[in-house]
């Protein structure tokens, strides 16, 4: 499985669970090439639509931003799994996804809190890179971080600056101003990009206080 799809796997559990029952109507924003959850949703029975740039070109899916989307009226649920981090106005995407939802409807994320990849963490993640894919987005941190001389805490901030990420605790604040919160967790996060490393090992070192997570769960409702 390529790390895109392992991540797709560990993280449906979560993601299902704070669905209404089929055939609900979802939409899963940003949802990347492989389509996201689409796929899983469809064949459990939702009526779900994938809106992403990059997404498949096929049915049931828009290749398009989320802000400029044809977005369906009146939908049940909307998941947004690792994208509202990256979108350049975090308020008005959640103003939009809170805006198509029917009453009680159901807003799932998962995001990630950049700014609690501590250089301890990092470090640990460095350990258990593999060494078949240069590629990987880790492996560019870690080259950039030590091409760059200094200390990871200033290459991280400097990093997330010039990609324009927003913070998970940003993020849950907005999310919690316009949504009724039902569920918040923290856990693993990087586990699909490193080799040899299961959701559970990473899930142990956070136990034992070797690292921190950085990924949140998070299920909200409409009012």
């Amino acid at each position: 499985m390529t790390p895109g799809e392992r991540w797709l796997a560990a993280t449906w559990p979560f993601v299902r669970s704070g669905l209404p029952t089929p055939p609900a109507r979802v939409v899963d924003l940003g949802c990347g090439p492989l389509g996201g959850f689409v796929p899983m949703l469809r064949a459990g029975g939702y009526d779900a639509v994938g809106i992403d740039p990059q997404a498949p070109e096929e049915a049931h899916y828009q290749r398009i931003e989320f802000e400029r989307a044809d977005l369906p009226q009146q939908v049940d649920a909307v998941i947004a799994s690792t994208s509202l981090h990256h979108v350049a106005d975090p308020a008005q995407v959640i103003d939009r996804m809170t805006g198509t939802l029917i009453g009680g409807g159901a807003v799932v994320v998962v995001e990630w809190a950049w700014e609690k990849f501590d250089e301890q963490t990092a470090e640990w993640c460095f350990k258990r890179l593999g060494a078949d894919d240069e590629s990987g987005w880790l492996h560019r941190r870690r080259h950039e971080w030590l091409a760059s001389g200094d200390q990871w805490q200033n290459y991280l901030r400097d990093w997330a600056e010039r990609e324009g990420l927003h913070t998970g605790e940003v993020l849950l604040r907005l999310l919690d101003e316009r949504l009724e919160r039902q569920l918040l967790a923290h856990g693993p996060y990087f586990f699909p990009d490193l080799a040899a490393t299961t959701e559970a090992d990473e899930q142990s070192a956070i136990d034992a206080g070797d690292i921190r997570p950085t990924r949140i769960d998070y299920v909200g409702t409409a009012p």
